[in-house]
């Protein structure tokens, strides 16, 4: 059985992309993944990049607003934000309500920090991956 996950931030720029495609590298088939933004703002070039290190492709990533899945059914809703948490929608269906609230990288100033923070925020919803696929499959 698939079970389908949604994540959501506020521009789907960032850590939702990370966390969708993270999720889709680590479980392949066992997860159907999605992420959305309440307010898309496109996909971040270091977003790319750092999973490019991960061996993972985002190349083709899009920025997706959240009323494309407003209609849908998940088992999962992800809010990687705190904004998104604050202003996500109800959904209709059976389905659980995560929050995990991660740094946005983006904010922070000068290339080379905001590279580090890229990774930084990568590296911390990866692990927190491995934690919940690890649960999830029990």
């Amino acid at each position: 059985m698939t079970i389908r996950v949604l994540f959501l931030c506020t521009g789907n720029s960032a850590r939702s992309q990370m966390a969708e495609h993270i999720l889709r590298h680590l479980a392949g088939d066992h997860f159907e993944v999605f992420s959305a933004g309440t307010d898309p703002q496109g996909v971040h070039p270091l977003t790319v990049k750092v999973l490019a290190e991960l061996n993972i492709d985002a190349s083709a990533a899009e920025s997706k607003g959240l009323e494309r899945f407003i209609e849908q059914q998940f088992d999962y809703i992800i809010t990687v934000c705190d904004r998104a948490n604050d202003h996500c929608p109800g959904f209709p269906g059976d389905h659980r309500r995560i929050h995990w609230s991660f740094d946005d990288p983006a904010a922070v100033a000068g290339d080379q920090l905001q590279l580090k923070a890229f990774r930084r925020v990568c590296n911390e919803i990866t692990n927190r991956m491995r934690i919940w696929i690890a649960a999830v499959d029990r």
